[in-house]
């Protein structure tokens, strides 16, 4: 299947350059994954179109303030441990092995250690205290390349449930619940689960090869908690459906079949794919030619996808990160 199948005309108007002023009024395109109907609801709709009994799997991973500015710009990918880091660098003609750069007046030291095969930088950081607590006074939220506004708060990049940081980019479809649409779920009796997968500036890469399948899917770090991995075998006994909050969770669940799990993981779900985990997706509309489209595609069907989102455009939606929201089912 060629990479140009997933390819669509967006006008640059459509990309939300900034987040609603409520999580919980972007609009909600819903999609029968069967049938390719399209209907038109408000997120806080999902309260009345999830099931007394779904499993809602959540993603709390939470993104680091991964901006370094400086002589060179830095930006955290991976955590290697012992302070180092892997790192994309601009300029990267500045960033030569054995050179040092200070962040904040010396608060915070980077040596450049190794050039990688992929072009990033290995950097072991050194400081005094906290790296965690030193990187949020130092560091910018890494917005995606095409958000050019600035973020007035940053904690609208992240969801209202994370707690675990690790990612680059915020796992975007969670950014539309509040802790009030959340309690209303649970009781209706949805119930609630959690995994962890820290997210990788690779989700923002299109595919460059000519045809999906010789696309090299990155790896990203995730966690499938003992209680998440027992809620959803009791869900699948149960025949409830397990419905995944963005494509984060979706690939956490294909990839380790939904048992307990730490470890990377670099599951690239296109069509062809037989899901064996997930019942229904929750996620943002993506960009062209992504992974993430061919993902939804998977579940969906292609048509249906292109068609839904020929709909989005016609019909206004937002897109991308800041952008509105789909529900397959």
């Amino acid at each position: 299947m060629k990479t140009e199948l997933f390819s669509y005309a967006l006008p640059p108007e459509l990309i939300a350059q900034t987040p609603k002023a409520m999580r919980d009024a972007s609009r909600l395109m819903t999609l029968d994954k069967t049938s390719g109907a399209v209907g038109h609801k408000v997120f806080s709709d999902l309260v009345s179109l999830l099931r007394p009994g779904d499993l809602l799997v959540l993603n709390d991973s939470r993104v680091l303030p991964a901006r370094l500015l400086g002589e060179i710009e830095l930006l955290l990918l991976r955590d290697t441990g012992n302070d180092k880091w892997e790192c994309l660098v601009k300029p990267g003609r500045k960033a030569k092995a054995g050179r040092v750069f200070s962040f904040g007046g010396g608060e915070l030291k980077a040596e450049i250690l190794e050039v990688l095969d992929n072009g990033n930088r290995l950097v072991k950081f050194s400081y005094d205290g906290l790296f965690l607590e030193i990187l949020g006074k130092l560091g910018e939220m890494p917005l995606p390349p095409y958000i050019k506004e600035k973020l007035a708060d940053s904690e609208r990049y992240q969801t209202v449930y994370s707690k675990a940081p690790g990612s680059a980019a915020a796992p975007t479809a969670g950014l539309h619940f509040t802790p009030e649409l959340l309690a209303e779920l649970q009781e209706r009796g949805v119930e609630l689960a959690y995994i962890t997968l820290h997210v990788g500036v690779g989700t923002f890469r299109p595919v460059k090869s000519e045809y999906i399948a010789a696309h090299v899917m990155h790896s990203e770090y995730c966690i499938v908690p003992d209680a998440t991995a027992a809620a959803i075998s009791r869900a699948k006994a149960e025949k409830r459906r397990v419905v995944a909050v963005g494509t984060t969770v979706c690939r956490s669940l294909e990839a380790t079949g939904g048992v307990p799990y730490s470890g990377f993981v670099n599951c690239f779900i296109y069509p062809g794919y037989e899901f064996q985990i997930i019942d229904a997706l929750i996620t943002n509309f993506h960009l062209p030619e992504s992974t993430l489209l061919m993902l939804v595609s998977a579940l969906a069907g292609r048509e249906n996808v292109l068609a839904a989102y020929a709909e989005a455009i016609h019909s206004g939606y937002r897109f991308f990160s800041f952008g509105d929201a789909m529900l397959i089912a």
